[in-house]
């Protein structure tokens, strides 16, 4: 609802409210913005539908202890959070330099949080209140839960429980976890005894009995300098995050034992719904309009997210890690109750930006077994192959989009989060394909081919290029029946373990063909959490515990960029050394093969004809099939869920992650 209170962000808020003390203090490292799509906001909902008092201290100033002690000493603890998202990713570009703008603070202002913000919010509170409880969650602390390789300190650090001396870390997708521990607190249980909680990880004695049957154990010590024990502990990390198979694992830091307890079951229709129906002002507090309001609420604010959970699975992605591989969704009910606050927002256009989620397209789990028995341990739903047991189903996905449109006030509705093009194509029911062309593409529709060369794309765990063929040749033909100028906008990455510069020259190639000149392309960013990170790490793949191919290289990963802009000045010299690393001289000339000129000088090559390759060079080259002819730099700005340019006919140019 749109005329929501705000919890108290001050004492005097507090005051006005009649509170002598709030149960909890939440402190988080974004603004405080009101809004289902941030977690600080659904989890402080939650927590005072049960009748708790949570106030909101949201980027404090972290310099002192002072700034922690606005509301007192709370009753119950403190909530810590870095925010949306990981800090350091928040502040640093994959080249580790600065970012100069923060999408999560008053007017993108950088500098309103620290680097590792939940280790130095958590200090600070035990400043200001000693032993006072302390639990951790969001992305940050959730990732972060293991010993774990951090790309900016280039090392095995230790859990962040351990370094940031908090009492419980929640994991995953917090509502009912946060609510039992509330519980036990509200008894009188010390946070010290709370050791039974799915979804939590603590730090004990090394002799304490373990509430869980444990599936592995492991030493730090050993962790940090063994890479092979690394690469199988986060194997066995990554097999026990279901709720039905999970068991507990461990790992011991001298005397002391860090124990993750199974996964908390993910929450069930009824339950979403009621999450999503709660107040929330859908906006940032009122207190950040003079600052030049909070920029994270553009990508959100005509959005509905109707799902949760990804079976995708992509290594280089977090969510298996976070979310979970078994995916839950609201009912359609619940989401039209939510589009009927959007469409009574004052500046709300008619156009639905996005009901969509981890992937837009998944309404369900993947199969019937998944309920029973859990997410297979040994291999992925989608790739490289469909599992025989996938369940594809889009017919609930279409009623709701059709529903939501059939709203008063509803002239459109997009689909702005990923779609996963090879489910699609597994539905022998087109009806699903032919609305999206026809109904929810906002001029061109973003896709994450990632690649085109196999042994990439297997290690990054997606399907191979001629599935992403197959779904871009049925797109424009159905676009072109329907009498539509639509695009597609791939998503696409260089440097990213297995990727080889011949890979990266076939891709180059595969752009050369389709006439794509992408404006940005993302480099692999080895953040906390994912498979891919540890292949980065290890050049080990933790999932089947074989060799990876791994770029690092600084100078190899500038000519795997520059590959995939070929086609800028710029570039020239970067391509023609890559080319001539990669024994691609072929592809310097002037022949239409050819992605570069011959540097001022050389004798240029024109006689069109490519010379005949080695296998090596050759690997991972595909066959593209024609499609239309998009625009130079044809991109779209924001992965996930953004806000379209509606009404206008040029994208904006480029695309992050």
């Amino acid at each position: 609802m749109q005329n929501a209170e705000f919890l108290p962000v001050n004492r005097a808020d507090m005051a006005a409210r009649g509170w002598d003390v709030p149960d909890f203090v939440y402190v988080t490292g974004d603004a405080y913005v009101d809004h289902p799509s941030f977690g600080v906001s659904i989890i402080s909902r939650v927590l005072t539908a049960a009748g708790y008092r949570v106030a909101i201290l949201a980027q404090p100033d972290y310099k002192s202890a002072e700034a922690f002690r606005e509301f007192g000493r709370p009753r119950l603890g403190f909530l810590v959070t870095s925010g949306n998202i990981d800090s350091m990713v928040a502040h640093y570009t994959a080249a580790k330099k600065r970012r100069s703008y923060d999408y999560y603070s008053p007017g993108g202002k950088m500098g309103n949080r620290p680097d590792r913000a939940v280790i130095v919010y958590c200090n600070r509170i035990r400043e200001a209140y000693g032993d006072v409880p302390i639990i951790l969650g969001g992305l940050e602390a959730s990732l972060r839960r293991f010993a774990h390789y951090d790309y900016w300190d280039d090392k095995v650090r230790r859990s962040v429980l351990v370094d940031a001396r908090a009492d419980l870390l929640t994991y995953g997708m917090g509502e009912n976890i946060l609510l039992r521990i509330a519980a036990l607190l509200d008894k009188g249980v010390p946070v010290k005894k709370i050791r039974d909680v799915r979804g939590t990880v603590y730090l004990c004695a090394r002799e304490e009995p373990v509430h869980y049957p444990v599936a592995a154990a492991f030493d730090y010590n050993e962790l940090k300098n063994d890479k092979r024990r690394y690469a199988e502990a986060f194997g066995v990390q990554y097999r026990n995050q279901d709720s039905i198979s999970g068991k507990a694992v461990v790992e011991y830091y001298d005397n002391k034992m860090l124990v993750q307890n199974p996964p908390m079951p993910p929450l069930e229709r009824e339950e979403l719904d009621r999450v999503y129906a709660l107040p929330y002002a859908r906006t940032y507090h009122p207190m950040y309009e003079k600052l030049g309001g909070v920029p994270a609420i553009e990508e959100v604010r005509f959005s509905v997210t109707h799902n949760r959970g990804c079976f995708g699975a992509c290594n280089f992605c977090a969510l298996a890690f976070h979310q979970g591989r078994t995916v839950r969704s609201r009912s359609i009910e619940s989401v039209v109750e939510e589009c009927k606050q959007i469409i009574a927002m004052p500046d709300f256009k008619g156009y639905i930006h996005d009901v969509g989620g981890p992937t837009a397209n998944f309404r369900a789990p993947a199969c019937d077994k998944q309920l029973k028995s859990g997410v297979c341990t040994n291999r992925k739903c989608l790739a490289p192959t469909p599992c025989k047991n996938l369940k594809v189903d889009h017919s609930e996905y279409i009623r709701l989009l059709e529903t939501v449109e059939a709203l008063p006030g509803v002239k459109k509705v997009f689909i702005r989060s990923g779609i996963r093009f090879d489910y699609l194509l597994a539905d022998p029911d087109e009806r699903f394909f032919k609305k999206l062309v026809r109904d929810h593409v906002s001029g061109q529709l973003k896709v994450a081919p990632e690649h085109c060369a196999p042994g990439v794309l297997d290690a990054m765990g997606k399907p191979h290029f001629g599935v992403y063929q197959k779904f871009r040749e049925r797109f424009f033909e159905l676009t072109k029946s329907m009498g539509k100028e639509q695009y597609l906008v791939p998503y696409l990455m260089s440097s990213h373990p297995g990727s080889t510069l011949s890979d990266a020259v076939a891709l180059a190639e595969c752009l050369k063909r389709d006439r794509y000149a992408p404006e940005q392309v993302q480099d692999y960013y080895p953040t906390p959490g994912t498979a891919s990170t540890v292949m980065f790490y290890t050049g080990i793949d933790p999932l089947t515990m074989k060799p990876v191919f791994v770029p690092r290289d600084y100078r190899e990963k500038q000519l795997q960029r520059a590959l995939l802009q070929f086609n800028r000045p710029q570039n020239a010299a970067a391509v023609r050394e890559a080319l001539q690393k990669a024994h691609r001289e072929d592809l310097i000339g002037t022949a239409p093969h050819c992605l570069v000129r011959p540097a001022a000088g050389a004798a240029p090559r024109t006689d069109g004809a490519p010379q005949k390759r080695s296998s090596a060079s050759h690997r991972g080259r595909t066959k593209a099939s024609a499609a239309p002819k998009a625009p130079v730099g044809r991109g779209d700005k924001g992965r996930g869920k953004s806000s379209p340019r509606v009404g206008k006919k040029k994208p904006v140019a480029g695309h992050k992650r």
